[in-house]
Order: structure tokens, then C-alpha cells, then sequence
């Protein structure tokens, strides 16, 4: 009995010292959102990877969901910033509409992923919170976006002009409080359907909080784009306010 208690003692140590020698754990500061009622992306889950490695190498931690469950106030609150990665269709009830709501105007983030902005096109607050509503695409093609605001941090490091292969978006019910960070240029590729102004990334303070969208990370091979990961890494930085 003696040599299983001594066995035991020495393994209880060995355990406190190991632990003391760990770094803590950080609670998640992230939420990716993925729930779709409407078209689902393939990519989803490459972004869900992308995103937790870019913010895991940045000490930032990420939890992920498409349970719309998580979104009570109580459980939201933990998070600096929520992340819609190619959301679609009525994705929460009512009573999870207003948790978040009361999530951004209580200083929460939101970033909005592509899709984000093909998502519940009922609830008018949430328009006004991701900027537009999707309207429409052409055909997957390579096209130019110009940068046209050099000092924000989401976008200041890419090139003025940002030529690349995704899946582009018209928009409808364009907010005017929107600051836009980049245009489309509807010169560099067919299809666009508006005009010479045509938004495609965007924030603004709103409600107590902030918010940006970005129409970019249709396909898998996006989340493979070291600019793209520094522009979502950047986005989510931006919105929640962290370093």
C-alpha cells in the first residue's frame, strides 16, 4: 500500500508541475457562423479552417457554429466580434435576432463573409448592420478591385488595384451610411450591374458597434490568397477592436 500511495503522491506532483509550467488557455474572442438556410458553399468549412488558423497564429481564439442555439446574449457577450462566413436564408428566429442586436449595441463586431450579405433579407436592422443585400452574379471570372481607401487596416496593405478570381456580387438596398473601403471595377470583367460606384468592401460604426463586409471568399482557393488572409485577419482585428 505504501508503494501505490508513494506512486501516487509523486504523480499528483509531476501533474502540478506540468501544469504550472503551461500557458492558460485564452477564451475565444471569435465566433464563425455558418448556418445556411439558402445555398450552401463548398468552401465553408476551408474558410472555418483558414479563419482559425490566421486569427490561432495571431493569438486570437476562434470558436466555430452553425447552431443558431449560440445566439443568446449570455453566450454572445463572450465574443469581440461574430463572424457570418457565407451565411444564407432565415438563419435565426426572433428571439436570436434580438440577442444580436443586443450583442452590436452593447460594442460588439460583425464581419460578413460573401454570402453574409445573402441572408435574411426580412429583418431590416440586419441590412443596415452588413450594408446591402445580395442582388445577383455572373459567371466566376477574374476581375480588378480597386482599393481606393489607403488607411484603413483591413484594406491599406493590398494593391491599389486587386486583380483575382472569385465570384462577384451585385447588390441591392445599398445603405448610404456605408463607408466603402474598395469598389468593383465593372471595366475588368462582365457582368456588373452597378455601375461605376459598384461597392465591394465596407464598414461603419452602427448601433453601438462595428461592422464590415467583404464580398470576396466564394471558392475554396480564396482562403489559399495570403492577402485575402491578411484581409480577414484585419477585418476581424478592425472590428473588434483588437491588436
Amino acid at each position: 500500500m505504501k508503494a501505490i500511495s508513494l506512486i501516487i503522491v509523486w504523480v499528483t506532483l509531476s501533474l502540478q508541475l506540468s501544469l504550472q509550467g503551461c500557458t492558460p488557455v485564452s477564451s475565444p474572442e471569435i465566433l464563425v457562423f455558418a448556418k445556411t438556410q439558402g445555398f450552401y458553399h463548398t468552401s465553408i468549412p476551408k474558410g472555418m479552417a483558414t479563419i482559425m488558423q490566421i486569427c490561432g497564429e495571431n493569438g486570437i481564439a476562434v470558436d466555430t457554429s452553425r447552431n443558431a442555439e449560440v445566439f443568446t446574449f449570455e453566450k454572445l457577450k463572450r465574443y469581440k466580434v461574430v463572424v457570418f462566413l457565407n451565411t444564407s436564408g432565415d438563419i435565426l428566429n426572433e428571439a436570436q435576432q434580438a440577442a444580436f442586436e443586443k450583442y452590436i449595441q452593447s460594442g460588439g463586431g460583425f464581419v460578413g463573409i460573401h454570402a453574409a450579405t445573402d441572408t435574411e433579407y426580412d429583418w431590416p436592422w440586419y441590412n443596415r448592420l452588413v450594408g446591402a443585400y445580395f442582388l445577383s452574379h455572373p459567371a466566376q471570372q477574374q476581375a480588378t478591385i480597386r482599393v481606393t481607401d489607403r488607411l484603413h487596416p483591413s484594406v491599406g496593405f493590398l494593391p491599389e488595384q486587386w486583380t483575382r478570381t472569385d465570384e462577384w456580387y451585385n447588390f441591392k438596398n445599398i445603405s448610404p451610411d456605408i463607408q466603402v473601403l474598395a469598389y468593383l471595377d465593372e471595366t475588368t470583367y462582365q457582368g456588373g450591374e452597378n455601375g461605376e460606384r459598384h461597392p465591394f468592401i465596407w464598414c461603419h460604426e452602427f448601433d453601438g458597434g462595428r461592422a464590415l463586409y467583404t464580398g470576396v471568399g466564394h471558392r475554396d482557393d480564396n482562403y489559399d490568397e495570403p492577402l485575402l488572409q491578411k484581409h480577414l485577419l484585419e477585418a476581424i482585428r478592425w472590428t473588434g477592436k483588437l491588436k
